[in-house]
C-alpha cells in the first residue's frame, strides 16, 4: 500500500508525469531534463527525489552527472504505472511535442547544457547582489 501511495503522489504533478514520459526515450542526464522543462535545477531536483522514491526512476552517477533512468527491474506496481502512462498518453499533442523537443536536446552537448545550467545565479545569490 505504501508503494501505491507513493506511485500516484509521484503521479499527480504533469511535470513528474513528462518526466517519466522522457526517460521513456532515453536515459537523460538532470541538465537535460532542465531543458526539456525550463525549471530551476532545486524544483527537478525535487520532482527527481520524488519519483526516486517512488521507485519509478533509477539514478546512477558519473563524474559530476547525474543520470536518471526507469528501472531495469520494476516492480509490479511501477511497471504497471509506467505502462498506463504510455497508453493513456502516447497520443496527446503535449506528449507529442516533448518527444521532438526530446530529440533536439540529446543531440545538444551536454558538457555545454551543464555548462549553461551551472552558470546562472541562483535566486538566493540574485537576491543577496541587489542589496
Amino acid at each position: 500500500m505504501r508503494q501505491f501511495m507513493g506511485i500516484t503522489k509521484a503521479l499527480s504533478d504533469a511535470n513528474r508525469v513528462r518526466i517519466l514520459l522522457f526517460l521513456q526515450e532515453s536515459e537523460l542526464c538532470l541538465c537535460q531534463i532542465i531543458e526539456m522543462l525550463h525549471l530551476s535545477a532545486a524544483t527537478v531536483s525535487k520532482h527527481m527525489s520524488i519519483l526516486s522514491m517512488a521507485g519509478l526512476v533509477d539514478i546512477r552517477k558519473e563524474g559530476r552527472w547525474h543520470y536518471y533512468r526507469l528501472p531495469e527491474e520494476p516492480t509490479l506496481e511501477v511497471k504497471a504505472a509506467i505502462e498506463f502512462l504510455v497508453k493513456a498518453l502516447t497520443h496527446s499533442r503535449p506528449v507529442k511535442e516533448d518527444k521532438a523537443k526530446i530529440k533536439r536536446v540529446l543531440k545538444m552537448d551536454k558538457e555545454d547544457l551543464c555548462c549553461h545550467y551551472k552558470a546562472l545565479p541562483s535566486p538566493s545569490s540574485t537576491r543577496i547582489s541587489e542589496r
